[in-house]
């Protein structure tokens, strides 16, 4: 149990498990912005679109049971919804991330050192010995 204990202690510690973790996090808070942008923003305007029409009122039923099959077209035009504008808004970093890099300027390449004496000699004497 200790080797257990020491394993999954060092499995935590690792950088990698930690960045997944706020990754995680950081990704959970940004699906509530992308939701809220989609339900309360983009889908009001699709409904003036389409005459407010309201899915989830769209059933049918088989015995006592219920089909709500408007809900799943409400479930998967917030999908459609929520993949464009995540599609819009990676397309924005990317550009910000394309002009960013063209703005720094580029490294160059170190020079050669400079030659020890020890081997500037030596060059002069090959030079020599090839004349």
């Amino acid at each position: 149990m200790k080797n257990f204990a020491k394993e999954f202690k060092e499995f935590i510690a690792k950088g990698n498990v930690m960045t997944m973790a706020v990754g995680i996090i950081i990704g959970g808070a940004f699906t509530a912005i992308i939701n809220s942008l989609v339900a309360d923003v983009i889908g009001p305007i699709i409904g003036l679109i389409i005459g407010g029409k309201d899915f989830s009122a769209m059933s049918f039923g088989i015995g006592d049971a219920q089909i709500m099959y408007g809900n799943f077209i409400n479930a998967v035009i917030t999908f459609l919804l929520t993949a464009i504008v995540l599609f819009f808004i990676v397309k924005a970093f990317n550009k910000f991330d394309e002009l960013k890099k063209k703005e720094e300027p580029e490294e160059e390449a170190p020079a050669e050192p400079e030659p020890s004496d020890e081997a500037k000699l030596l060059i002069e004497i090959r030079d020599l010995l090839k004349k």
